[in-house]
């Protein structure tokens, strides 16, 4: 069994069986025609459970050809053009080729010595990061695996900045857009059930900061603490950015840290046309970023920064065996100072793989695309009858619903909307989202594929009001 470890003995081994794996899955992209199969639960759990991992294959192309039944078929593929659901982006090639070299080089990012010139690589994105958002020469943050992960660590050190030792007197305020993780995380760090406060939003799906002054008065005149603002650039549902300016100077004038989420909107860091709309990020005491959906990165990468680098030091633990406080004063670098990860991947190779081939305007260029495009889109749905859609993008989310012209019941044009994506999704020609937008089901585009075009967007949305047009000719049929 010592022939598959990766060593000096078997890289022919090693190159022969990734290149086999690649023209596999180079093959299979090649050769899909739609984002999805349409394969059901029940059709392919049979297949995954007759496989006895107790009964290995003992060959590359047995497993290869085993791997293309259960997976590799009927994986949905977000590089293809039709796939409008998630924040979910196609890949570009230098990050993957990272990925590959990271894969198997395994460093592990805790400790200068797992991974030497690994951590001055993240180090140095971090930094060119902090000053693409302009946070200032004490900012510093480190990767994670992802914006819940980057929101629980700036929450985290927001807990422990907040001036009072009872946590059943902090409060967080968050728009009602914001990302589930902000509630998630304030359970996690033990406050209770009421830590945080819904602010209301206005027409653009934007954190009102009439609302939210309003809040934190009632907040300090109650004797409770405000202990962060969560200013969202890039709501999951709508892509909308809270006015970043206005919340900054609030949270001045109470003394809160601020902390921007924008998992989502961070690809405007890199924007040639819109970078204007991240205005009042600068900022903020804490910023969420997340490169594998914006900067069309493999999962995971993602980051949590901050204004100043010593609070970090709130996720700081010196354990002898791996970072003794001595390598401090030494000046030996420890990325496991900052994280709440110990083992953790070298994810920023894929970054700096990126940046070093297409630069940060090749990203930024991808990402105005679609957001060109999401623009040219709600002038679509906005002309279309059929069809209502919720707000204007910031960013490359569009968020609307079918409406027929002869059903007035609200009800049954939640079923009609449903049924729709569902029907898409089992026939595997398009993947679309669906969300609640005052308390009816709306369906969702979320575009980041510059590959997707308007037509392809006029075609999807006949394929929904053809699917949703059949389920109230048959509820028609049923009621007759």
């Amino acid at each position: 069994m010592r022939s598959h470890l990766l060593n000096d003995t078997n890289a022919e081994q090693y190159r022969r069986s990734v290149i086999e794996g690649v023209e596999r899955v180079a093959a299979r992209i090649a050769t899909t025609d739609r984002p999805f199969t349409g394969v059901t639960v029940d059709a392919l759990s049979p297949r995954v459970d007759a496989i006895d991992l107790d009964r290995p294959l003992h060959d590359t192309a047995a497993v290869l050809d085993e791997l293309e039944d259960v997976y590799l078929r009927d994986a949905v593929y977000f590089h293809h053009p039709r796939y409008l659901a998630h924040l979910n982006c196609p890949v570009v090639i230098p990050a993957v080729l990272g990925e590959a070299v990271l894969s198997a080089v395994n460093s592990s990012l805790d400790t200068w010595d797992q991974s030497a010139g690994g951590t001055l690589i993240e180090r140095k994105l971090i930094d060119w990061t902090t000053d693409r958002i302009g946070l200032g020469p004490a900012a510093d943050g480190v990767f994670t695996s992802g914006g819940t992960q980057s929101n629980l660590q700036a929450l985290l050190l927001a807990r422990e900045e907040a001036k009072t030792d009872t946590l059943a007197k902090l409060r967080i305020f968050a728009s009602e857009a914001s990302h589930f993780s902000v509630q998630k995380s304030a359970k996690l760090l033990g406050l209770g059930p009421d830590a945080v406060v819904p602010i209301p939003v206005d027409h653009d799906k934007r954190l009102h900061t009439v609302a939210l002054a309003r809040e934190l008065e009632r907040c300090v005149q109650d004797g409770l603490v405000p202990m962060a603002v969560v200013a969202t650039s890039g709501t999951t549902d709508f892509g909308s950015i809270d006015p970043l300016p206005e919340i900054a100077a609030l949270c001045e004038q109470y003394g809160v840290w601020m902390h921007v989420d924008a998992a989502y909107g961070c690809g405007l860091l890199t924007s040639l046309k819109y970078r204007d709309r991240l205005a009042g990020i600068e900022r903020a005491d804490s910023v969420t970023v997340d490169y594998h959906k914006s900067f069309f990165q493999p999962v995971s990468s993602s980051a949590v920064l901050v204004r100043d680098a010593a609070t970090l030091r709130h996720a700081t633990y010196h354990a002898e065996y791996l970072n003794p406080r001595r390598m401090v004063q030494e000046r030996i670098p420890n990325q496991v100072d900052k994280s709440l990860q110990t083992t953790r991947r070298f994810d920023a190779l894929k970054l700096w793989m990126t940046l070093r081939v297409m630069g940060a305007d090749g990203i930024g260029q991808l990402f105005d695309e679609v957001c060109d495009l999401a623009a040219d889109g709600w002038r679509l749905l906005a002309a279309d009858p059929r069809y209502h859609v919720v707000v204007e993008p910031s960013l490359s989310t569009l968020v609307f619903r079918y409406i027929p012209a002869a059903v007035t019941d609200p009800a049954e044009i939640d079923r009609a909307n449903l049924y729709a994506r569902r029907a898409l999704f089992a026939s595997g020609d398009a993947v679309v989202a669906s969300t609640k937008v005052a308390g009816r089901h709306y369906l969702k585009f979320t575009l980041l594929n510059p590959e997707t075009t308007t037509a392809d967007i006029a075609a999807v949305l006949d394929l929904i009001a053809g699917h949703a047009e059949q389920y109230l000719g048959e509820s028609l049929d049923r009621a007759s």
